[in-house]
């Protein structure tokens, strides 16, 4: 039985299936949009009752056809190298909650290629890919329960982004162990930039490193949609990488989509590309390739987004400087313009974020020069206030004193008798002393 896949008009992707288990799979892309949907060539069966927790999950892998196909590929590894050699065996009401607990402590204690243990995050995606297909079975009536939402997993923390400071770096060169995620100072990136600027790709560079793009935004960015006389740009697409296959798809999310505005300088460097573009046109003549975008091959062909972090990672190899990766220029230019003076709310609509909180917590490295400006300003303003006041020492006086509390006195069955006028012989008499029973005062 053969499943054709179609996503977009120039995309299809086409599985030969023996049994319940997909044995073959061909794809061609040719720029294909999402949704994608599936077209079947003969029977696709659902099951009717439940089977094996495998056939259950190779049966759902075929139904996942609005997801793109990076999501498709991750659901696809969870499945093959996790899920289904732990419990692909068991029928599918079979599985409890120890099953589950037993399959994740297993994974997390087995290490990858690296020699590392996988992260909570990942082992939160496993789960997630499990209670996702498990819940489909539900939907069809195969279960009643999900088991997979009882797993307990430690919760993960983002990591922040480091500077390479020079004790960083220091330690970098005697011991090679590097930050996961780490970002260049000022200094580091202005030399960086200086060393590449030679390179065909050195607009490209300089837009990740100052406007913060994803690779997939610019190899995905167009001629038609930079206004150069504007000075703007819009994110209106990305090239996702799916192993060799490329497809075009729009940002990762809403708020991806958006403006980006361009300096005097960048637009100038934008139109310096544009002529020297033109100039490797007519010299390729009709083998040339006019894709559109605006960073592509000499050919003129679109670049894989694959090919920018090799040539990235080639670059700062051959510069001399501590490593980062592609993405923490993306990182490094949400703390160059914190550091510039921009506020939050700006940067997270220039990096096309949904939520703040991503921008602050992750995004936004503390720079030294940012803290040293931070400290400086915080004595320069208590040392202003001790010189305003010389000399003047605090006075309990000063204090405002606390208002007193209002007195209430009780109505006494029998007031005191006051003295009457003046006693025999002209001269105020003594008040009469009373037996009865003090006043009684209550504090409101």
């Amino acid at each position: 039985m053969m499943i054709a896949v179609n996503a977009g008009s120039n995309s299809v992707t086409t599985f030969r299936v023996h049994g319940d288990r997909l044995t073959d799979r061909q794809t061609v892309y040719s720029g294909g949009r999402f949704p994608v949907s599936i077209a079947v060539s003969g029977q696709t069966r659902r099951p009717r009752r439940a089977g094996t927790v495998e056939r259950w999950l190779r049966y759902w892998l075929t139904t996942r056809t609005r997801i793109r196909p990076t999501t498709l590929r991750s659901y696809e590894t969870h499945v093959e190298n996790h899920l289904i050699p732990h419990l692909g065996r068991l029928r599918l009401s079979e599985p409890a909650g120890w099953h589950m607990t037993g399959m994740i402590t297993t994974i997390g204690a087995a290490t990858n290629r690296y020699g590392r243990p996988p992260t909570p995050s990942t082992l939160r995606r496993i789960r997630a890919t499990l209670r996702s297909a498990l819940n489909a079975a539900i939907r069809e009536g195969l279960l009643r329960d999900n088991p997979a939402r009882h797993i307990e997993l430690p919760s993960p923390r983002r990591p922040h982004a480091q500077v390479w400071t020079a004790q960083r770096v220091e330690a970098w060169e005697q011991s090679g162990e590097r930050p996961s995620i780490a970002v260049w100072t000022l200094e580091q990136t202005a030399t960086f930039l200086s060393f590449v600027a030679k390179d065909r790709l050195a607009v490209m560079w300089w837009l990740i490193a100052l406007r913060g793009l994803r690779r997939g935004e610019a190899a995905g960015l167009r001629w038609a949609d930079v206004d150069l006389d504007a000075g703007v740009a819009m994110i209106e697409q990305q090239r996702i990488a799916n192993g060799h296959l490329v497809t075009v798809g729009p940002p990762k999310t809403a708020a991806s989509r958006r403006l980006v505005a361009l300096d005097r300088h960048t637009v100038r460097l934008l139109r310096e590309h544009r002529r020297g573009q033109r100039a490797e046109q007519r010299t390729a003549g009709e083998s040339w390739q006019d894709s559109g975008y605006v960073f592509v091959a000499e050919d003129g062909t679109a670049l894989h987004p694959d090919f920018l972090t090799r040539r990235f990672h080639h670059l700062v190899g051959e510069s001399g400087l501590p490593p980062v990766r592609l993405h923490d220029l993306r990182h490094g230019a949400a703390s160059l313009a914190h550091c510039a003076g921009v506020d939050l709310k700006t940067v997270q609509a220039q990096l096309g974020h949904s939520s703040i909180v991503l921008t602050a917590d992750t995004y936004t490295s503390v720079l030294t020069d940012l803290l040293a400006y931070a400290a400086e300003a915080t004595a320069r303003l208590v040392l202003a206030a001790a010189a305003r006041n010389p000399g003047r020492r605090h006075r309990r006086n000063d204090l405002p004193r606390k208002s007193a509390a209002p007195v209430e006195i009780a109505t006494m069955e029998h007031p005191v008798s006051r003295p009457s006028g003046r006693a025999k012989g002209g001269k105020r008499g003594r008040p009469h002393a009373s037996h009865r029973r003090p006043t009684k005062i209550k504090a409101a």
